[in-house]
């Protein structure tokens, strides 16, 4: 790190330099942040925006593959004595479906989300550690290849997400396919916690000079709060399933009821991590509505700061229901009193950031364009599936409904609600700012409205069966049980569904290729990403800008403010203070390696042959130590320093 200059610490200055000036400066600014070319520099990338996409694409094609499985499953349940798949067929794609939803799509999308947008909003070049970050990509694809291939393979986990013991326990699943779930939770969970890493150093010492905390826009928010909850749940979780993984490999007894373990042990340690991860994917959401309802509004959001401490509130409640999935174990009445209340509690919170996004909308000009459809949908599925937690928060009531179809119901209203519409609507306003286009409109409304139609036709029929004693996670049921007819409604529903997925693709598809143009700003936005190109250089900003406001572009004023000082010929990143960014040191980033791949192979060499060999954790970690002295080894060393150039105030 080099302390700032002192031209540095003054932070700003007004005025631009001419258009040839700019242009030298941009080229040169493209030569030092660049990835190398071909397969090589997408294989080295350590560019916060090509990881985050990677995260994206990938988190997507998990995303349809669980889809298809969810299909099949559907099918399989449309007709009483459905003959589509088999039992064990079903036990496999119930259980990699929920897992694939929640390990390799839901976390790992929002938080690449965050990587992506994080530093352009906050006005830097890049995230803190830029090789920890690659190096996180690439263990979660090896995650997620590992536990599909083992499903292609007819050996996929079959214990559920959730994996309860004594069924996931050696006793009742003598295979390997237990052990594949576990080993993919390390991965997912290694990389979950990496993004979260970065993005909090990358949030507090990255920002612009003039970014305050309490000018932080609220996405950013957003990101941080749920960064902080990854690093209390994560490694609670990820202990789990390395427990569960000992209880079978090397038999110890954590969970072995019979040799003086507890069963209702996992329960507690998988629900600790397992209900805060449904608003670890739920908070990022919130800060893509903020975005949304602020833009198309055409004013700030109302209450500030009463939204960040709603979702600071809900981060921190979250914490505390885990029991209420819990209400049909032996468990104290008293306790679960407390839970219930906690789990009441949370809707004020979530109240009162409803209210302010009405109160913008109330008080402003809103544009209804695509983005905002989806907030607008957010509102009437998210609070439906609200309603019904409610519902499982009461324990009489939950003791009628649990193992009904009744949770499944009230889980896919709330993701859906919560984080798919969302993170829909986020795709369709930042779609410019990473393709330089637009999303074809005509279109997105087609997929809007089979969104909507689809989930309701498909997920309320769930309460109706659940209210007629439909039970969960059964492969198939006798024609005299009377649940046919909503089973076949709830199929037809999942193929409207499907139906807008495939819309939503041939439009990112056509409009990669055909779509208009965007300009830097074309909705018109408040936040830094938009004073950059669509889509953003190499190195995000030619000069990093100043903010003056809460709203950072809707504050600046004619001119916008730049700092100066920061190399052009290196990859310099402007550190500034906690609290009131200011400037602080100058810190020169790694260049492009593949060390972080040969990291995350050497971690695969040690977690994925480690079900089988105790021999894995011998030669993996010396593989990791081989990748290590790549990823640390000096470059450059006696070469002189490259020349400083400043663009003259």
């Amino acid at each position: 790190m080099t302390p700032a200059e002192p031209a540095l610490a003054a932070a700003s200055t007004a005025g631009a330099p001419s258009a040839a000036e700019d242009a030298k400066v941009r080229q040169t600014l493209e030569r030092t942040w660049r990835n190398p070319p071909g397969l090589w520099g997408w294989i080295t990338s350590v560019d916060h925006k090509s990881i985050a996409l990677r995260y994206i694409i990938t988190a997507l094609a998990f995303f349809l593959a669980a889809g298809i499985q969810a299909a099949l499953m559907r099918l399989q349940l449309a007709r009483p004595d459905g003959h589509v798949l088999s039992p064990d067929r079903y036990n496999q794609f119930f259980t990699t479906h929920g897992s694939t939803m929640m390990f390799l799509f839901a976390v790992p999308v929002m938080e690449a989300m965050g990587l992506f947008l994080v530093p352009l909003m906050i006005g830097t070049r890049n995230v803190a550690f830029p090789r920890l970050n690659a190096y996180g990509y690439w263990t979660y694809l090896i995650g997620g290849l590992f536990i599909y291939v083992y499903l292609f393979a007819n050996n996929g986990p079959d214990a559920g997400w959730f994996a309860y013991v004594p069924l996931s326990g050696p006793e009742f699943s003598p295979s390997k396919r237990v052990d594949v779930w576990a080993q993919m939770i390390t991965f997912t969970e290694i990389a979950a916690i990496v993004g979260a890493v970065e993005l909090i150093v990358t949030a507090f010492k990255q920002r612009a000079p003039g970014m305050s905390l309490d000018r932080v826009p609220l996405f950013v928010w957003a990101m941080v709060i749920t960064a902080f909850m990854v690093l209390f749940a994560m490694p609670v979780v990820a202990s789990a399933s390395m427990m569960l993984a000992m209880d079978r490999l090397v038999h110890t007894r954590f969970f072995d009821v019979t040799m003086g373990g507890d069963a209702i042990f996992w329960q507690h340690l998988y629900w600790f991590f397992g209900h805060p991860e449904v608003y670890i994917t739920f908070i990022p959401g919130l800060g893509i509505i903020s975005s949304i309802v602020a833009t198309f509004s055409r004013r700030p959001v109302f209450g500030y700061t009463a939204v960040v401490l709603s979702m600071i509130s809900v981060a921190f409640l979250s914490f505390g229901l885990w029991v209420h999935h819990m209400f049909a174990t032996p468990l104290p009445q008293l306790g679960q009193t407390f839970f219930t209340a906690a789990s009441a509690m949370i809707a004020i919170p979530t109240g009162i950031q409803l209210f302010c996004w009405i109160a913008t909308l109330w008080s402003g000009r809103p544009r209804l364009e695509v983005p905002l459809l989806y907030v607008l949908g957010f509102f009437v599925i998210f609070v439906l599936g609200g309603m019904t937690g409610l519902v499982l928060a009461s324990v009489p009531a939950d003791l009628q409904v649990t193992d009904t179809y009744f949770v499944p119901g009230h889980i896919h209203y709330v993701m859906l609600g919560g984080m798919v519409f969302p993170l829909l609507g986020g795709f369709h306003y930042w779609f410019p700012k990473a393709t330089g286009r637009l999303l074809h409109e005509g279109w997105a409304r087609v997929q809007f409205w089979l969104l909507v139609i689809g989930v309701n036709v498909t997920f309320f029929p769930f309460f109706l069966l659940a209210l007629k004693g439909m039970p969960r996670r059964v492969y198939t049921y006798p024609a005299e049980s009377g649940w046919g007819g909503l089973s076949l409604v709830a199929t037809l529903g999942a193929g409207l569904i499907a139906l807008s997925i495939l819309v939503f693709l041939g439009n990112v598809l056509w409009s990669l290729r055909r779509g208009r143009v965007a300009a830097a700003d074309p909705w018109g936005g408040e936040t830094l990403e938009w004073a950059t190109d669509s889509p953003a250089p190499p190195y995000n900003f030619a000069r990093l800008p100043v903010v003056r406001g809460r709203s950072a572009l809707w504050d600046a004023g004619p001119v916008h403010e730049v700092t100066t000082g920061l190399s052009d010929h290196r990859r310099e990143v402007l550190l500034t203070t906690m609290l009131d960014a200011v400037p602080d040191v100058r810190h020169t980033q790694p260049s492009p390696t593949v060390a972080p791949l040969l990291l995350a192979l050497a971690t695969g060499v040690t977690l994925v042959p480690g079900i089988y060999t105790a021999w894995a954790f011998v030669f993996g970690p010396a593989l990791a130590f081989l990748a290590l002295l790549v990823w640390a080894w000096p470059r450059g060393a006696g070469r002189a320093p490259p020349e400083v150039v400043e663009v003259p105030r």
